[in-house]
């Protein structure tokens, strides 16, 4: 199997070359209880068996600095792409975001409106304010993959930003955070499904996406992934670790989604696990 992690981070022991200044004010306890820096990171990967992963820039720790993810692509190009973050309402914001992506080698972009807590505030009136446009014609035209944190009630905003730019490429993190309340029929589920219809849209499938459904005791996980991989088809599904913001090591988070995902055929798995993220990012991932 060939692996391509789609949500890892990494943070710096060396606060004064990368000093901390979290989003929202409130560095994220993750980072604190268990920081791994950039080579902990690899070494994770390698006892994973993991050939490639997406660097996701830790904006809990460093806000719009996207420094210490731009160093760590520089050391390890042929293992990681990156995707940093901007401030999506700056009227810099397309300059930033071109500074980041053409001269210092990120891939991708990502977004956070809703993470249902309070320490990191919702940017504006979240992804359809009218101030982060630019940023979504630039992302759309350049074809940039943009990694949204949202819920799914939230999915009629980032349809008016769709409607739009159709063929933009969206990766929601941990899935979008699906609403399986209340059990079957799962009519909340509704509120993803309405983005199936534009095909750049994918769910990352991580440890706290399937948290969430765990946590709701009328929901049945693997029904609900069957769901969603029936709405969206496996081809735009991919898994991410969360590491080491959800804790254990990457192999362990590697190996509890890949068992949730028993089901899939061995097609369908390969693509999920690896073959999707590749094309997604335009790299090539061969096995370790």
């Amino acid at each position: 199997m060939n692996y391509f992690d789609t949500h890892t981070h990494a943070i710096s022991a060396n606060t004064e070359a990368y000093p901390p200044q979290p989003l929202g004010g409130t560095r994220s306890t993750w980072s604190q209880q268990r920081p791994v820096d950039i080579d902990g990171l690899i070494r994770n990967l390698d006892a994973a068996g993991v050939e490639r992963a997406a660097l996701v820039h830790a904006s809990t720790v460093y806000g719009f600095d996207n420094r210490y993810a731009a160093d760590a692509l520089a050391l390890h190009p042929d293992r990681l792409v990156g995707v940093c973050s901007v401030d999506f309402l700056a009227d810099s914001a397309v300059e930033n975001l071109r500074y980041w992506i053409e001269d210092r080698g990120f891939s991708g972009v990502r977004i956070r409106v809703s993470d249902g807590t309070t320490k990191v505030p919702t940017p504006g009136s979240g992804v359809s304010d009218e101030r982060m446009d630019a940023v979504w014609d630039y992302v759309a035209s350049h074809q940039i993959p943009v990694c949204i944190q949202m819920h799914s009630k939230d999915a009629p905003k980032l349809i008016d930003v769709l409607e739009s730019r159709p063929g933009m490429t969206v990766l929601l993190d941990h899935a979008g955070r699906p609403n399986a309340a209340g059990g079957p029929p799962y009519p909340h589920l509704d509120e993803l499904g309405r983005l199936a219809r534009f095909d750049g849209v994918h769910l990352k499938v991580t440890p706290p996406a399937l948290s969430r459904l765990e946590d709701e005791p009328d929901a049945d996980v693997t029904e609900v992934l069957r769901r969603l991989v029936a709405m969206f088809g496996a081809e735009r599904v991919m898994w991410g670790s969360n590491f080491p913001a959800s804790s254990g090591t990457l192999a362990e988070l590697r190996e509890g989604i890949e068992n949730r995902l028993w089901w899939l055929d061995d097609a369908a798995r390969a693509a999920v696990l690896g073959a999707n993220a590749a094309r997604v990012y335009g790299v090539a991932v061969s096995a370790r």
